[in-house]
């Protein structure tokens, strides 16, 4: 395919192929969207279930499509006035954080399958695949225009999702806090935005940092507001503090697929779209984003395990509130490498997409076992996990190495290793202050880690019953919850196994 250009004698020629390999992760995940919510239209309600094995086929097919793009070389939708300036490219970052997005919609699409009974199914696997569409376009993104784009068909949908349990108060709830605070995240980025491409005259990112360089005096003013404005934009999507003020409420809102899906999708979403403006964009302003990022990284660890800390094991909820709260915690360690970019090299991005592969496997695994427990105790309180090793060891098990390599300890040693290459990204940089914030917050997030991880293997108090009573007939666990729940946990022991992986992969160059 090609698009049209002007013919005229001597102009410059417009006409360019579009590489369909290269944009074919997103595009699939979005055709397949469509399909399901056509489809949905003739299938009968006793076959609905088939809707789910198609997104989740959809989903193979899109990860399937990265293996030939493994080279990270190619681009499209490129300008041909010779700039080299292109919209779309599927670089080794790109490629990275697509897998782990798409990889994340297919665990969640896991969890799902067999459990949407109460749920509309083809609003619900729409809603799903284009969500992740959007997610799988953003780390290509390579101009303003087609980064907010995506942002907001990754983030549209999920508001939908939020609160797509019809007559659930507290899914209203949820759904309308997350949109109120995307919708004003995203005005202040677009204003930020605007002031960007006003001083510069470019929505692509390798046009702007070049620009951006040489800001008339009479502009300068304007290109820092541009610059922080779209920082404060990207705060809210990564749940930053203190924008994270929606992060309990709309997880434990959601059903609990989908906040398993916000707090690794939707984070890397943010942060891809964090890492390409800071780091492509505005590495000219590296003094106005790097300290502000530092500040941000400490104020979001301390706050999140701090209020994780607090959680009490009785609450309705509390298993998934804690993990909410945890993921805030976990933000505030992805936001270090990139703080310390501003002060040494991009290479420390590198420490971020590492230590975020690692965060997608274990919480996703935590999640899944969330959800098995769910399944008898819709309560999905913290004292619900109390014995969990007396009926079900094996989850048990996985839940133990899942929150041991949150903490960082072995035998989760996955963990580890990703918190020694953020801690060394922040000394390498010359961070020394916020070092030392992240290791007293590594200390205060272990205990409430090792308290939940003793409760699993702690005998149920006289009178009470298990997070584990057995199911009443006809309730088995879903076999696509069993098997997300055996991928995250095979998953993480293959990275335990093999620790250097992290460190070798925090050292590469993505961009």
């Amino acid at each position: 395919m090609t698009v049209a250009a002007d013919s005229a004698p001597g102009a410059a020629s417009l006409v360019q192929s579009v590489d369909w390999l290269a944009i074919a992760p997103p595009v699939i995940a979005a055709s397949v969207a469509l399909i399901v919510l056509v489809a949905d239209l003739f299938v009968g309600e006793r076959h609905k279930p088939l809707l789910g094995y198609g997104a989740v086929a959809g989903l193979v097919a899109a990860l399937a499509t990265l293996v030939p793009l493994r080279a990270g070389d190619r681009s499209t939708f490129c300008l041909t006035d010779g700039s080299q300036a292109c919209s779309y490219t599927a670089d080794h970052f790109a490629l990275v954080i697509q897998a782990l997005v798409l990889g994340g919609a297919l665990l969640t699409a896991l969890l799902s399958v067999g459990d949407t009974r109460k749920l509309p199914a083809g609003e619900f696997w729409f809603l799903l695949l284009a969500s992740a569409a959007g997610a799988a376009l953003l780390p290509a993104a390579r101009d303003l225009a087609t980064l907010v784009v995506a942002l907001e068909v990754a983030s549209l949908p999920a508001f939908a999702l939020v609160g797509i349990k019809r007559g659930d108060r507290r899914s209203s709830e949820a759904a309308l806090k997350f949109f109120l605070s995307s919708v004003v995240a995203t005005a202040v980025m677009l204003l930020g935005v605007s002031f960007v491409y006003a001083t510069t005259g470019t929505m692509h990112l390798t046009e702007i940092a070049a620009r951006l360089d040489d800001v008339p005096g009479r502009f300068s003013t304007l290109a820092e507001a541009g610059v922080v404005l779209t920082l404060v934009g990207f705060a809210f999507k990564t749940a930053a503090a203190p924008f994270h003020f929606w992060v309990p409420d709309t997880y434990v809102g959601a059903p609990l697929p989908i906040a398993a899906y916000l707090s690794v999708v939707g984070k890397a979403v943010g942060f891809a779209g964090l890492v390409l403006v800071t780091v492509i964009g505005f590495p000219s302003y590296a003094d106005v984003w790097g300290p502000a990022l530092a500040v941000l990284a400490a104020l979001t660890m301390t706050v999140g395990n701090v209020a994780a800390l607090r959680q009490t094991a009785t609450r309705a909820r509390s298993a998934v509130r804690l993990l909410a709260w945890s993921s805030v915690g976990q933000a505030g360690y992805l936001l270090v490498p990139i703080a310390a970019a501003a002060y040494s090299s991009d290479e420390q991005i590198g420490s971020t997409v590492a230590y975020a592969l690692m965060y997608a496997v274990v919480n996703l695994g935590a999640f899944a076992v969330a959800a098995l427990v769910a399944r008898s105790h819709p309560g999905n309180r913290l004292s619900d996990y109390r014995g969990l090793y007396a009926t079900r060891p094996l989850a048990a098990l996985a839940m133990g190495f899942f929150l041991l390599c949150l903490a960082g300890l072995p035998p989760g040693v996955i963990g580890l290793f990703a918190k020694v290459t953020v801690f060394s990204a922040a000394v390498d940089a010359g961070l020394g202050w916020l070092a030392v914030v992240m290791a007293v917050n590594v200390v205060i997030a272990l205990y409430y880690y090792l308290r939940w991880t003793a409760a699993l293997f702690t005998a149920p108090e006289a009178g009470t019953q298990s997070g584990t009573a057995p199911q009443a007939p006809g309730h088995r666990v879903p076999a696509p919850l069993t098997l997300a729940i055996v991928l995250t946990a095979v998953a993480g022991i293959t990275l335990s196994g093999a620790p250097q992986l992290i460190l070798r992969f925090a050292a590469v160059s993505l961009f």
